[in-house]
């Protein structure tokens, strides 16, 4: 059974990958958002842990940053 400790570092190390991917890309968070479909303040969400994203949203923001979705899991 995971604890809220293991989930918050499942959402770290994703949150971590799509910031990074984006930094080396060189996209804003607002630029990934408008590449992905998704709202600006969403994808900060996400790279501050306070959203946990669903599937869809993840394949989203894979697309945004051009990179498979198991490069983000």
């Amino acid at each position: 059974m995971h604890n809220f400790m293991e989930d918050k570092e499942i959402l770290r190390r994703f949150a971590d990958k799509v910031q990074h991917i984006r930094q080396i890309r060189g996209l804003s968070q607002e630029k990934l958002a408008e590449k992905a479909g998704l709202h600006r303040t969403y994808i900060g969400m996400v790279e501050r842990t306070e959203r946990n994203p669903t599937l869809v949203s993840i394949h989203k923001i894979a697309e945004g940053l051009n990179v498979d979705i198991k490069d983000l899991l």
